[in-house]
């Protein structure tokens, strides 16, 4: 029994159709995923100034206390 011609032809272009198609998916894929990388250095750099922040913020406190820890006990305007 020979091949049907245009059934061929329907299932080449099908398949040509769906290579294009597994490509293109690929491709945004692949955008995706260097998205995401992107966003993951970003995080990983906020991450780092918030402590840095943390970390004068901290040193702040502990001088306004240390200052305000001398200025207990002292008479005011003595100078």
């Amino acid at each position: 029994m020979p091949e049907d011609p245009i059934a061929q032809s329907e299932l080449a272009a099908l398949t040509r159709r769906f290579e294009e198609v597994a490509g293109k998916t690929d491709r945004e894929f692949g955008i995706i995923k260097s998205d995401l990388t992107a966003v993951r250095l970003q995080i990983g750099n906020l991450d780092q100034k918030i402590e840095a922040l943390d970390k004068k913020i901290d040193r702040n406190q502990a001088q306004i206390i240390e200052l305000l820890t001398q200025l207990v006990g002292r008479r005011p305007h003595a100078g």
